[in-house]
């Protein structure tokens, strides 16, 4: 096992976490606006009804269209409870602008519990997971469905079908232009989906859905509400789909997740009780290790709370990163690469705190 400052040096992304002279201010790259005053890397996600525990992240990819609410590098983070702190009742998705500014981008109907599972396509699109409880415990937790919106807040769309969204918990999405693979992961049925998806002027069609596997542990809880099939990554190299369990402390790989072909094999790539607790969100790295962001909803460790855990594919440690000082914070994670791949941007969101923090982070 190696120790995590052994290589502490050797990657940016690693190097942002230790060295703080590794991080650039998140609006550095917006050279046609000043660069001054600069923005805190860390923002409030609660918006003006107060409501709480954020858990989806996602960066805004630039859009077909520029005269939309949503701009190229946007952060939108979605939150799970309402201001009582009742999980599953939060109705909002916030928006972070490149200075560092909060807005309200979305607001549903009362009830609806918005997950991880949220993401944005050049389309202009918006697709978040739901999962409603009508008192805030496992006991009334329901399927929920997947809300489409367009650029601009509004809902366009919804999809509620028990074969294919079950309680969304997670999503990872291939974006091609005017199509896309959209993967979700099903936290109480214990199954990952694959939408295929086709935009157009009149809204989104899904050509096709497949059911990539099954029979992934899963259950409902107390404390954490729900475990099981949790966060993904789509690396479209080598077709592979990672998904994180917070129920089993474990991260797989379903092979050929963007094919036709019905041999999606899975395999456990890492699964270490010392360094995963409830492992809920995943991204990969520019280096091309995988990061998880741990929810402690199972398997907590008091002497490591709400880390990010940054291990190789073949399944050896590198490092971890805690976003709180207490267990229960870390839950959403983005990254995303640009200028030509001279920069990292990386936003992770505190529980705890009801915040997220946006680095960036220099490749050079």
């Amino acid at each position: 096992m190696k120790n995590a400052y052994d290589v502490m040096d050797t990657t940016a992304l690693r190097c942002a976490f230790a060295v703080g002279i590794c991080l650039l201010p998140f609006s550095a790259m917006a050279q046609t606006q000043p660069l001054l005053p600069l923005p805190s890397p860390v923002v409030s996600t609660v918006p003006a009804n107060g409501d709480v525990n954020p858990y989806g992240v996602a960066f805004v990819p630039q859009l077909a269209n520029t005269r939309n609410t949503l701009q190229p590098g946007d952060v939108l983070v979605s939150n799970f409870n309402n201001a009582d702190n009742l999980q599953g009742t939060g109705t909002t998705i916030i928006r972070v602008d490149g200075k560092g500014q909060q807005s309200l981008f979305f607001q549903g109907k009362a009830g609806l519990g918005l997950t991880a599972a949220l993401g944005v396509v050049r389309a202009g699109f918006v697709f978040v997971g739901n999962l409603p409880t009508t008192d805030g415990t496992s006991a009334t937790v329901q399927p929920g469905s997947l809300l489409v919106l367009d650029a601009n807040g509004n809902q366009v769309g919804q999809l509620a079908n028990l074969s294919l969204v079950n309680g969304p918990w997670g999503m990872a999405i291939r974006d091609n232009g005017d199509t896309a693979q959209l993967f979700l992961s099903n936290v109480l049925s214990g199954t990952v989906v694959r939408l295929d998806l086709a935009f157009s002027d009149a809204g989104v069609v899904i050509r096709n859905a497949v059911q990539l596997a099954a029979g992934f542990t899963h259950r409902t809880d107390p404390a954490a509400l729900v475990l099981g099939p949790s966060g993904l990554f789509y690396d479209p190299r080598a077709d592979v789909l990672y998904m994180a369990s917070s129920a089993d402390n474990a991260v797989y790989a379903i092979a050929d997740a963007g094919s036709d072909d019905d041999n999606h094999a899975t395999t456990v790539i890492f699964k270490d009780a010392t360094h995963l607790h409830g492992p809920l969100d995943l991204v990969m790295a520019p280096n091309g290790h995988l990061i998880v962001a741990n929810s402690d909803g199972s398997n907590a460790d008091p002497n490591q709370p709400s880390e990010l855990v940054e291990f190789e594919l073949d399944g050896d440690f590198v490092a971890q990163f805690p976003v709180d000082k207490n267990n229960g914070g870390a839950f959403g994670l983005g990254v995303e690469t640009i200028g030509g791949g001279t920069v990292t941007r990386v936003a992770a969101v505190d529980d705890n705190q009801n915040t997220v923090t946006i680095w960036a982070i220099s490749n050079k």
